[in-house]
């Protein structure tokens, strides 16, 4: 995996961990493969919440949709999310988060570029997203802790880059999938 595409990552997951101190992180755990990192530099800490250099009024306008399906089925959860981009401006990078109304199991094979940020949680990078076109495909298979009726599961992005997103209705979904194993699209 890319030492950015970890940073970003990571990055992110921090942000749903709510993580706080001043000394960042020297290791990517949880992404196999990940190598020691070191970007302090690029995290301030202010009031403990770190946040990604530069601000999202500097940064380039884009709009980030998602588009996908979910279905759960005898406690199995498939995801599959399209990032796309409307623009005006491309953007590098961006990460998505996942979330769950259930608790995962405690063991996980999760897709390139994606890692886990809790009981209930995942955050995966969108890989480049050029203007008016997509990032790549994310494919989760997700085992749950035990098998229930129903999982809520909320899709939003969690970073994009510093850039600004006027349409906040394209990249926020609330999806009820049933365990009836029927595809639920969004």
């Amino acid at each position: 995996m890319r030492r950015s595409a970890v940073r970003s990552v990571v990055v992110a997951g921090l942000l749903v961990l709510g993580v706080s101190g001043g000394s960042g992180v020297s290791r990517a755990s949880g992404v196999s493969g990940a190598s020691e990192v070191s970007w302090a530099s690029e995290v301030s800490w202010a009031s403990g919440i770190p946040r990604v250099s530069g601000s999202a009024r500097s940064g380039p306008e884009a709009d980030v949709a998602y588009h996908g399906r979910v279905s759960l089925e005898q406690g199995r959860l498939r995801v599959w999310v399209v990032p796309q981009n409307e623009g005006p401006a491309a953007l590098a990078n961006a990460t998505l988060r996942v979330r769950l109304s259930a608790d995962l199991a405690d063991r996980q094979e999760l897709a390139e570029g994606c890692v886990r940020a809790g009981l209930r949680e995942l955050v995966c990078e969108t890989g480049a997203l050029p203007l008016h076109g997509r990032g790549r495909h994310i494919g989760l298979l997700l085992a749950l802790k035990e098998p229930v009726p129903e999982v809520m599961v909320r899709i939003d992005t969690w970073w994009n880059g510093g850039a600004s997103d006027r349409d906040l209705s394209n990249n926020q979904h609330a999806v009820l999938a049933l365990d009836t194993g029927d595809s639920y699209a969004f």
